[in-house]
């Protein structure tokens, strides 16, 4: 069965791209049945933060899609070091002790890059031991074969057969010169050691993957199946970067925002991939169906977002069709937290709010006359109805007070008793209604008028048409 991981670093808040990748690791292990490992690749010390860490796991938990495993790479220091010196021992590593090594006599790379530190990579193994006892600070660095004329040669799952002359690769670094191993080695040794059968991350990694195929050999472990997910762009072209384009790249920008975890899912999965009957809106489950590594397109992808509307089109699109496939006491539960109403409250109002919003955070301006104990201020102007007057409309309301006082506040008793009232005044249903609308709403824009008077209850909806007649008056 398939063993997959998501590695990420605590070093930044969990972006886009990265719940992405984790995104399509568990979709891979649930298709095939397989396991999705988290591991958090925490080596980096200096760069690590708590924020970090609490920002992946808030992102993930958010999106609702549990890990079988968990790791911390902090914690496996002592099988990172015993892989490298494991290598060491074949012959196929050697100590630098000139780490950060410069000067023209190394740079022989085609476009001058260092490749190797010819002294240090040919220096005996007694010179080297001599000088490692004598306490001599050393990197350990990978003795690429660049004597042969072969190469690193691998295929990836999206991208087909990859190449790279053994010539044109550097001595990686294993161990840095403070005993601490390198990302290559620790994500490698780590990988050997959980079984992981398929390595699914960024494209970015595609250039490390030949670094990584020396590792596994050299430790005699099988490497993995790779398999490179193209990158997301912005709309300017350039790679996503918060230090560029700001919060849009968090996830935790679309979590406050109000997307639904699964419509967000929904949306990352087409970034990049598709199904073979190029269905957009999917359930989870059909999502785990559909998903195979042959669906991942080579091309990057682009999240199209501007200053004036910071989430795609599509995005916002597919939140609104998901919000609209949920059960009705299901999205009121998914909105409370964007509303200062209880439950049994906020379940009256949803129905009428359902089919307006795009996000969740929409309840805030689309219904926020349920929650304000005072109305804005608006022009007694709206209250006046079509080819009416400002003399019907204070009529309207007068009557209506009147029959609201003793009605039954349901929908159908609503219904039943403003429609009678508008026939008792001569005028048409339209024009009865439309007062009311914007008395008890402050706007002519509102849910249907029946549900939201049963919604704000006959103390609230008779003290709105009070104030709208002294507007009138």
């Amino acid at each position: 069965m398939p063993r997959v991981r998501f590695a990420p670093s605590p070093t930044g808040f969990l972006h886009i791209g990265s719940a992405r990748t984790y995104i399509f690791n568990w979709l891979y292990a649930r298709h095939n049945a397989g396991t999705m490992i988290l591991r958090l690749d925490d080596t980096d010390v200096e760069r690590n933060t708590e924020a970090s860490v609490n920002s992946i796991f808030d992102g993930l938990r958010w999106l609702d899609l549990p890990w079988d495993e968990f790791y911390k790479q902090s914690e496996r220091l002592a099988l990172h070091r015993e892989v490298a010196w494991a290598i060491f021992g074949k012959g196929l590593a050697y100590r630098d002790f000139t780490p950060a090594a410069v000067g023209d006599s190394e740079k022989s790379g085609a476009q001058g890059t260092w490749l190797c530190n010819p002294g240090m990579r040919e220096l005996s193994r007694e010179e080297s031991d001599r000088r490692a006892a004598a306490g001599e600070p050393f990197a350990l660095r990978f003795r690429v074969p660049r004597e042969q004329a072969g190469a690193v040669v691998f295929t990836d799952a999206v991208y087909g057969e990859q190449s790279k002359a053994y010539a044109d690769l550097e001595d990686f670094a294993l161990l840095r010169s403070d005993g601490m191993p390198t990302y290559h080695l620790a994500s490698c040794a780590d990988d050997a050691d959980l079984r992981i059968t398929h390595i699914i991350r960024g494209q970015e990694h595609l250039s490390n993957a030949f670094k990584h195929q020396l590792i596994f050999d050299a430790a005699g472990a099988e490497a993995p199946t790779f398999a490179h997910l193209p990158l997301l762009m912005a709309p300017d072209g350039m790679k996503l970067s918060k230090r560029v384009h700001g919060p849009v790249v968090s996830v935790t920008t679309y979590r406050d925002a109000g997307f639904l975890p699964h419509a967000f899912v929904n949306f990352l999965c087409l970034l990049g991939w598709s199904p073979k009957n190029d269905r957009e809106r999917m359930s989870r489950e059909e999502l785990v169906e559909l998903f195979t590594l042959e669906g991942i397109n080579r091309a990057n992808a682009v999240v199209n977002f501007t200053e004036e509307n910071p989430f795609d089109a599509k995005a916002l699109w597919l939140n609104a069709e998901h919000i609209r496939g949920l059960a009705s006491d299901q999205l009121a539960a998914e909105l409370l937290p964007f509303v200062p109403v209880g439950p049994e409250k906020m379940r009256q109002i949803t129905p009428l709010i359902q089919e307006r919003i795009k996000l969740l955070k929409d309840v805030q301006t689309v219904a926020d006359f349920f929650f304000a104990e005072k109305l804005a201020p608006y022009d007694a102007a709206e209250l006046v109805p079509k080819k009416g007057d400002a003399a019907m409309a204070k009529r309207v309301l007068e009557r209506a007070r009147e029959v609201l006082a003793g009605a039954e506040f349901t929908h159908d008793g609503l219904e039943g008793a403003l429609r009678a009232a508008a026939e008792g005044l001569g005028i048409k249903a339209g024009q009865m209604f439309e007062p009311i609308r914007v008395a008890v709403c402050g706007r002519k824009t509102a849910p249907p008028l029946f549900g939201t008077l049963e919604a704000l209850g006959r103390e609230t909806a008779l003290g709105r048409i009070e104030e709208a007649i002294a507007k009138l008056s």
